[in-house]
């Protein structure tokens, strides 16, 4: 098991986790490994921000459309493939390693910062 590196509060509090909800969920095509290209709605604030997601052994675009997320919304865009990932959407590997997404137990505000 690998070892957990301890951080200090204030490392944490440089990442800005928030709730959104999706609103398109398409197949990346062009993705190396099976994923999804996500637009999530991060509220008035945030605004609306693209992402790519390797998810696609427990969810469908559809089953993914209105299902509110937890992302990190300040890591600099990342280029995949033709796709510019805007924001780092978060998830566990199951017992097979296939991802199943973070949220919350009950719905909340869009652009919710995680505290």
């Amino acid at each position: 098991m690998p070892e957990v590196q301890p951080i200090s509060f204030a490392d944490f509090e440089k990442v800005d986790i928030r709730t959104g909800t999706i609103i398109e969920a398409e197949v990346f095509a062009q993705a190396r490994k099976p994923a999804y290209k996500l637009k999530i709605d991060f509220g008035e604030d945030i605004g609306i921000k693209k992402s790519s997601a390797q998810i696609t052994v427990h969810y469908t675009p559809a089953t993914l459309i209105g299902r509110q997320v937890l992302a990190v919304v300040n890591f600099p865009p990342r280029q995949i493939g033709p796709f510019m990932s805007e924001v780092l959407t978060l998830g566990f590997a199951d017992e097979n390693g296939d991802i199943v997404l973070a949220a919350t137990e009950k719905t909340v505000p869009n652009g919710k910062k995680l505290i």
